[in-house]
């Protein structure tokens, strides 16, 4: 019997619908054109600064001394505003937003922080949930002190809770102002010279934290100030460098930290070497 069923209409292949792209998440640290300037002479400090750190980054501020380091640090830490151009930190660009709400979300790490020397290991960590010099015992519940032993561990500083801070090495004060910085579990962590003074088994001990950390952390991004790049834990995976306020390179570390790149910005001939993950520098002059 003969098919008396309509044909079916015509259909036009369409392809599949194309994936949306997966938004980038904000840059945690972002700055474009930035300068900053001395009120009282006008003299550049940083002079038009472009620098963008992505979440999980782990990065080193290296130049001489007066090349604007600390500043640099100052501004990603909303500390110091620019004078010129914009800065975002943790997607809020400065001078929009309520600052000291925003440094509370940012861990500073510095050895001149002014800590109270005879307050044990573990009262210096406490008060990183208030942000304070001296203890605020009232707002330190069971949970909150159970946290800053926890931290004192994670840094390896576990012996050290009731030690007071006054007599705890130079590395061990640097390890316990790391787990301070920590307690309000921060998204940026920034470090300004965390090694200033260290003997060498100090220094290793703090490089072997900061692996653990950036290890046991990966949504923690970090920033740190150093002068040698001896200092450099071998998770660090970018550098930026300054000379005179401006930066002379920044980006992979594999590809800044060179002994052309630091030749340039140092001034003076310089050798890099990288072994197990760990970089030198000597002079190349004979």
């Amino acid at each position: 019997m003969r098919d008396r069923r309509p044909p079916e209409p015509h259909r036009t292949a369409q392809a599949d619908p194309a994936p949306q792209a997966t938004p980038a998440a904000p840059a945690v640290v972002e700055l474009r054109g930035v300068s900053v300037r001395r009120h009282t002479t006008g003299q550049a400090i940083l002079d038009g600064v472009d620098w963008s750190v992505a979440r999980g980054e782990h990065w080193a501020l290296l130049g001489a001394n007066g090349a604007g380091k600390t500043t640099l640090l100052k501004v990603a830490g909303a500390l110091t505003h620019p004078t010129e151009g914009s800065a975002r930190v943790l997607g809020h660009r400065l001078g929009r937003v309520d600052v000291r709400e925003l440094r509370a979300r940012i861990g500073h790490v510095s050895t001149a922080q002014r800590v109270p020397p005879s307050a044990t290991a573990h009262t210096v960590v406490l008060t990183g949930h208030s942000g304070t010099v001296q203890p605020l015992w009232r707002s330190y519940g069971e949970a909150v002190r159970a946290r800053a032993h926890e931290l004192l561990a994670e840094l390896d500083c576990k012996d050290l809770a009731e030690r007071p801070f006054g007599v705890c090495s130079g590395g061990q004060r640097a390890r316990i102002l790391i787990a301070r910085a920590l307690m309000p579990e921060p998204p940026l962590l920034l470090l300004d010279e965390p090694f200033n003074a260290l003997d060498l088994p100090s220094r290793e001990d703090l490089v072997d934290s900061l692996s653990a950390l950036a290890a046991g952390r990966p949504e923690l991004t970090t920033v740190m100030v150093t002068h040698h790049l001896e200092e450099l834990p071998p998770t660090t995976g970018h550098a930026l460098l300054l000379r005179d306020g401006r930066v002379r390179a920044a980006g992979p570390a594999a590809d800044v930290l060179t002994g052309e790149a630091l030749t340039a910005c140092f001034g003076r001939p310089v050798e890099v070497e990288r072994r197990n993950g760990r970089w030198q520098a000597r002079s190349a002059r004979p």
